[in-house]
């Protein structure tokens, strides 16, 4: 198997700690440039806080799951 048993536990790492981490740069960082009228100026907080703290309880789990 290509990642061993654990593949799916490397899974949710990455796609925890993408899901982590890219909320959190929309929130720092927001994009200077609109592309259309119907973009947002900057990133939902609320929801953004949200979806980060389940990326990285997920990142978090997946991760003690494998040590």
């Amino acid at each position: 198997m290509f990642l061993g048993e654990d593949l799916l536990a490397w899974l949710v790492i990455a796609l925890g700690g993408a899901m982590c981490a890219g909320n959190i740069a929309a929130l720092v960082r927001p994009p200077k440039n609109r592309r259309d009228e119907n973009d947002l100026t900057k990133a939902p907080i609320l929801r953004s806080l949200i979806m980060a703290t389940i990326g990285g309880i997920a990142a978090l789990w997946s991760l003690v799951s494998l040590l």
